[in-house]
């Protein structure tokens, strides 16, 4: 199969919630397959400085800071990014938070905080984003699921739930925009060395559970995301809509 099909010259990806963790090293990866990458985040000064990190390697930056709870404020965003610059082709959602506590002590503004960052972002993004890919016939939308969308863990039932709908929703948005030549799929990572899950890589006895658990005997690597992602984003998945692709070292596929 010729690479030429994983090749993303030409074409312009918004990252949300890409400052850092896994959403900077998507940014950088699709970077380096030749789009235009567009960063997303709240924090002024973390977005300068990854945009800077990615300019500083030869890539082409934009920088759009917006919340992507905030239904206005992401419309007006994507709208006025796409009158002043130009198309975005592709679009991952990975804006997420966790919290962790236990179910029954768990905080509800803490629910709601999740279900707005890691489930409605999706939604407000994805549909800004989408009305335009619809008009032009053509687009990737990438959302940023979870092993926890197939399991789960104690302390985190909010998350899982909010993972869970973040696998549907894709189904939803592939059944509903497929016909206008979008392809929306999910990548779900597992146990990943990220600022998310500090406090699990700092516990000695969680690594530990960790590496026994999982085939692959280990943490996964940022970087190892970036494969997927690419090929979600390319022509090579022009045919796959809908699915979610787990890239977890096997910990889905064994008890």
């Amino acid at each position: 199969m010729s690479l030429s099909l994983f090749d993303l010259s030409g074409k312009r990806a918004l990252i949300t919630g890409s400052s850092q963790g896994i959403g900077f090293a998507l940014a950088r990866g699709l970077a380096k397959a030749g789009a235009e990458v567009i960063l997303n985040g709240r924090d002024t000064a973390k977005l300068a400085a990854a945009a800077e990190v990615l300019r500083g390697e030869g890539a082409t930056v934009y920088q759009l800071e917006f919340d992507a709870t905030d239904h206005m404020v992401v419309r007006a965003a994507v709208d006025g990014f796409e009158a002043e610059t130009g198309a975005i082709d592709i679009l991952v959602n990975n804006a997420g938070m966790q919290h962790r506590t236990p179910l029954e002590d768990f905080p509800a503004e803490a629910f709601e905080r999740l279900l707005q960052t890691n489930i409605a972002s999706v939604f407000h993004v994805g549909q800004a984003v989408a009305r335009h890919m619809i008009k032009r016939g053509a687009g990737k939308i990438i959302n940023i699921a979870s092993v926890q969308s197939a399991l789960a863990r104690p302390g985190i039932a909010p998350y899982t739930a909010t993972k869970g709908a973040v696998t549907n929703l894709t189904k939803g948005m592939a059944t509903d925009w497929a016909k206008h030549g979008l392809q929306c799929n999910a990548l779900a990572p597992g146990y990943f060395d990220t600022p998310l899950n500090k406090a699990l890589v700092d516990d000695p006895a969680f690594s530990e559970w960790l590496a026994k658990r999982t085939p692959a005997g280990r943490w996964g690597k940022v970087e190892e995301l970036v494969g997927t992602c690419i090929f979600l984003s390319s022509a090579a998945s022009s045919f796959v809509n809908g699915t979610t692709i787990f890239v977890d070292g096997g910990i889905t596929a064994s008890l």
